[in-house]
């Protein structure tokens, strides 16, 4: 079981979004929510959100708003094009400059697959996806939190299954396993697995993500819920994390 140095937050902002959101914007909403209490935030080098987080945790210790960056928990991602054998520090220290920062709390691998090496591109092509080299890049990662770049180290969108085929070769095992995860899609099955090896599993999109690519109205439109948010006097989202 892998552990993790400090709590995770319950409840953290995403910033992921679709389409990109300019910067500037970007930066206000992540500052707006330390305002009100936000102290997670996700990113990922896929995100292009990484600079306005940075950018945004600098101006709230500016602000007063944070006395250090010890009250925050940040985690980023390995892109697939960045996820290969002597790739994984490069792509973490360019995270950590993006940032401004010298560490994060938490480091995964954003897909269980890897992509050819170069710019950026989403959708990706199915002619770019290639096999990972799990053992390499694992342990890329494993030295990645040894040289305390990262507190602690974890995946995405993993299954059981390939769960399973990380653990046998990791010395340092995932921490946390990121996932799409909803009141209409529970993952009962992973979640299980992940609890038997004592993985912990953040959701993303737990509210269904509602205008992406991935996502639609099948969570804020369901009558269960909304029958259950009228009878408590709650709006959806607040049944969703209560």
């Amino acid at each position: 079981m892998a552990s993790i140095p400090k709590a995770i937050p319950l409840v953290g902002m995403g910033t992921a979004a679709f389409p990109l959101a300019p910067s500037e914007i970007m930066k206000d909403s992540i500052l707006h929510a330390i305002k009100v209490g936000y102290r997670h935030f996700d990113t990922a080098s896929a995100y292009s959100s990484e600079k306005p987080l940075g950018e945004a945790i600098k101006k709230a210790l500016e602000l007063g708003l944070i006395k250090s960056r010890d009250e925050l928990f940040i985690t980023s991602k390995l892109w697939g094009n960045d996820a290969h054998p002597h790739c994984v520090l490069p792509a973490l220290q360019q995270t950590l400059k993006n940032l401004e920062l010298e560490y994060l709390d938490l480091y995964l691998i954003h897909w269980p697959l890897s992509m050819k090496p170069g710019n950026f591109e989403f959708p990706v092509k199915k002619e770019n996806l290639l096999p990972m080299d799990y053992a390499s890049v694992w342990k890329d990662l494993e030295d990645c939190q040894k040289l305390g770049l990262t507190k602690a180290i974890g995946v995405s969108n993993f299954s059981s299954k390939k769960l399973d085929d990380l653990l046998r070769i990791a010395k340092i095992p995932p921490a946390v396993n990121q996932v799409e995860m909803n009141p209409l899609w529970q993952q009962k099955k992973l979640r299980e697995f992940c609890a038997e090896k004592g993985i912990h599993i953040t959701a993303y999109s737990p509210l269904g993500a509602r205008g992406t690519p991935w996502g639609g109205d099948r969570v804020m439109e369901c009558q269960v819920l909304k029958e259950i948010a009228q009878a408590r006097g709650k709006t959806i989202a607040q049944v969703r994390f209560s």
